[in-house]
């Protein structure tokens, strides 16, 4: 039983370092510009647009909702574009959380490229600045 138990601990251990991920070296990033912001009942949209690195100038829409009556904490729902050099269009939906520290927003979410590729994604967003600066991390990289 023992053996069992102990075989059965090294596969598991094995198993959760195999699709561990870290978060501490991202892929790439950059900084959007915040060029309009939506409020309305519980939620707000937000538009976003600038260059991100490996994807060229991106377009993101979120509609942003808060989980608590603070309105420090909630969901994001969303939708990304860009245009490749090559004309290749991009788009992915956009699914996640937030979280609010006075005027600065931190977004997390994955995101799911039409061409395969993968990324969880952190986002600082400063609303005063009117500037989000984003880091992202691949997961998978694109089937092409």
């Amino acid at each position: 039983m023992r053996k069992l138990i102990l075989f059965i601990t090294f596969i598991l251990g094995s198993n959760i370092n195999t699709f561990s991920q870290d978060l501490s070296q991202p892929t790439g990033g950059g900084t959007l510009d915040i060029v309009l912001v939506s409020p309305g009942d519980g939620y707000s949209i937000m538009n976003f647009e600038g260059d991100i690195t490996g994807y060229g100038t991106v377009y993101v829409k979120f509609k942003v909702a808060s989980i608590n009556t603070s309105k420090s904490s909630g969901t994001l729902d969303g939708q990304g574009r860009t245009i490749l050099e090559d004309g290749t269009l991009l788009s992915t939906p956009l699914r996640g959380t937030w979280k609010r520290e006075g005027a600065v927003v931190k977004f997390y979410f994955t995101d799911a490229l039409n061409n395969g590729a993968m990324n969880f994604v952190m986002w600082d967003v400063n609303i005063l600045d009117k500037k989000a600066v984003v880091k992202y991390v691949e997961l998978h990289s694109s089937e092409n």
